[in-house]
Formats: C-alpha cells, structure tokens, sequence
C-alpha cells in the first residue's frame, strides 16, 4: 500500500500542472496580445521538445539505471527555467523559456512510466488505478485555477501555478528508489528489429496521427469554448469532464483488455475520437453534446494510451523498455503533437477554431485506415493486460 502512495504521488502532481497549463495557457498567450499563429507556436513548444528531451533521457536511464536521480534532475531544472516566464521577456524569449523548461519537464514521464511499471512487478494490472491520480490531479487543478480565474485576471496564471511547481519537486524525492541497473551493450543490437517490424511502424503511425488530431484541442479547445460564451470555470470544468471519463476507463480498461483484442480496442476507440472532433467542430452551443464530445476523452486519450503502454513494454521487452517508451513519447505527442499544434494555428489564422477540428477528424479518418491495415503485435509478444 505504501509503495501505492509513493508512486501515484508524483503522477498526481505532475499532471496538476498540465491541469493548470492546458487548458489556460492559450487563453493567457492571447491576454497578453499574442496572434492565433504564435500562440500555437507556443504551445507548440509542450510537445516539440518530446521529440529530442525522451530520447535523450530514456538513452541516459537505460544505459545508467538511475532513472529515478534524472526524474528528480528534471524536476527541479524544470521548474527553475519556468521561472523566466515572470520575466516578461517578450515572444521570442518566452519561446527559449518554453523550449527549456519542457526540454526537463518532458523528461519526467517517459521515466517514470518505467520506474511504476517495474515498482509494481507482477502486479501491473495496478497501473491503472496508480495512473488514475494523475488524472486526479489534472481534475483539481483545472477546477481550482478555472474557479480562480473567475475573479482574478489570467495574468495571473504564472503566479497559480508556483504551489504545483513545489508539489513535483517534492514528491521527486519521494519516488521508490531503483536497483540501478544498467542496460548491457549487445542488447542494443535488437533494437532495430523490433523498429522493423510492420505491426510497430503501423503502432507508431497510428499514434503519430492520433496526436496530430489532439493539436487543435489542446491548443484552441478553451479560445473555441471563449468564442461561444463559456466562461473560464464553465471551460475548466468541461476539461475535467473529459478526465473523469479517462479515469472510469482506467478503472474497467482490464475488463476490455479480456473481453476485445488490442486492435479491436484502437479501432473503436479512434473511431470514437473521430466522432468527437466533428461534434466539438459543429455542435458547440449544445451543452449535453459537448458534454458528450468530453466523455469520449476516455477513448481518444484513456484507451489508447494505456493500450500504448502495455504494446511498448511487450515490443520492447525489459532491455530497451525506456527508449520504447522515449521513442512513444517523442515520435508521437513530441512530433504529432507539435505539427499539430503548429498546423491548427493555420487552420485557426485563416479560418476559424471549427476548422481546425474538421482537420483533426480528416487525420483521424487516416489513423482508422492505418490501423485497420497494419497494427498487430510481433508474434513473440503477448496481449497487453
């Protein structure tokens, strides 16, 4: 039990802080007179660094064993470059500011997947209900700023988030320790037949689109809810629908790892993310849809992640687990999140935030096909659950 504790704790306030950035970045870029273009620049910036930070993180956790030291490194560097954001510095130096601060930042959760994967040993139908605090605190935060907000400016934002920079640091320091194993050389050899295979290309392509749809919402969801007359706790509190739907899934996902096969679980769930795009693109107005739209949060992200999860420990096996995981991270929230980010500000620019979600269904459309072609397991890998 004590070992639960420590290892949901860092989740719990590591995704606090997504709580607090997600959904009320955008808005305070756009308070302080930034362009729809560099804003999605900007937040941008949350996944690109994905696509460098893991890798070079996982490399260092695999070949040294100390993953636990890097997440604790990553914890506090982190925070000490978000701390320039209280100096103004202007739309290219709040640039450098993001790049640096998410370049440590994002080295904290490919590793610590990791570290909880192997705390918990045998017992890894556990995952969920560890995980499910990190779902936790991304629902506290999000209401809490959103009800903050109501009545102080979003300038203040910066200034919210300074007790959850102080929750991950602490809890660092309180993730189980690791034997300190390092990883040995031949075992690098493998690494690219498992890359080769047909079924792990198609894991990452799905998955890569599956990002690419999510640039739009995470990067204009709360400015699209702005422009149709939501206010700040109304649009706080539809961010922590679509984590609380997440967190149910978590609960029952072993079920449905019993009872559909992981192919079958990634169609139904990308077909429902599919689904979600287009009602929050043209059914905004209509509360009990957008409700709705917000509980399928359990399928585009809760489903398919921890799906993800298992196919990379099972794909990769124990001696390149952490650069399975880093490549996850970076390949697909590093370079699909930040293209699509980046491509929904276009979108959004010339058009309007509906658009940018009718893009997100077309790519959606493609990671259908994708997955309907090519996903499977290699054949020495089991199903994950």
């Amino acid at each position: 039990m004590r070992i639960y504790w420590r290892l949901s704790n860092l989740y719990f306030w590591f995704f606090a802080l997504l709580g607090g950035l997600l959904p009320y970045w955008s808005l305070y870029l756009e308070g302080q007179g930034y362009t729809y273009l560099q804003i999605a620049t900007l937040m941008a910036t949350i996944q690109f660094t994905k696509i460098i930070a893991p890798s070079v993180w996982g490399y260092l956790g695999d070949r040294t064993g100390q993953r636990v030291r890097l997440v604790r490194f990553g914890a506090i560097f982190g925070s000490l470059f978000f701390a320039g954001v209280f100096m103004e510095p202007g739309y290219y130096g709040l640039l450098m500011v993001m790049l640096a601060f998410t370049f440590f930042w994002n080295a904290i959760l490919p590793l610590y997947e990791v570290i909880t994967l192997r705390a918990l040993g045998t017992h890894k139908e556990k995952y969920g209900k560890v995980r499910l605090w990190g779902s936790v605190g991304f629902i506290g935060a999000v209401g809490l700023v959103g009800a903050v907000l109501e009545f102080v400016p979003i300038q203040s934002l910066p200034f919210l988030l300074l007790p959850v920079f102080i929750g991950i640091g602490v809890s660092a320091f309180l993730v189980p320790s690791e034997r300190g194993e390092r990883k040995p050389a031949e075992a690098t050899d493998s690494l690219r037949a498992i890359l080769a295979h047909p079924g792990v290309l198609a894991f990452f392509l799905m998955n890569f689109l599956l990002q690419v749809s999510h640039g739009a919402y995470y990067t204009f969801f709360s400015i699209h809810l702005e422009q149709h007359g939501y206010g700040k706790l109304s649009i706080g509190l539809l961010w922590s629908l679509g984590v609380i739907a997440e967190i149910v899934l978590f609960l029952v996902m072993h079920r449905l790892f019993r009872r559909f096969s992981v192919r079958q679980i990634v169609i139904g769930a990308l077909l429902l993310t599919l689904v979600r795009w287009v009602l929050i693109a043209e059914v905004t107005d209509v509360v009990p849809v957008l409700i709705f739209a917000q509980c399928l949060h359990a399928a585009s992200y809760g489903a398919l992640h921890a799906v993800s999860v298992g196919f990379i420990q099972n794909a990769f096996g124990k001696d390149h687990h952490g650069q399975g995981q880093a490549l996850y991270s970076g390949l697909t929230f590093g370079a699909g999140g930040a293209l699509g980010a980046w491509l929904s500000g276009f979108l959004v620019e010339g058009g309007s935030t509906s658009l940018a979600f009718w893009g997100s269904a077309a790519v959606i459309s493609v990671a259908v096909l994708v997955t309907w072609r090519g996903l499977r397991l290699p054949p020495s890998s089991p199903e994950p659950g």
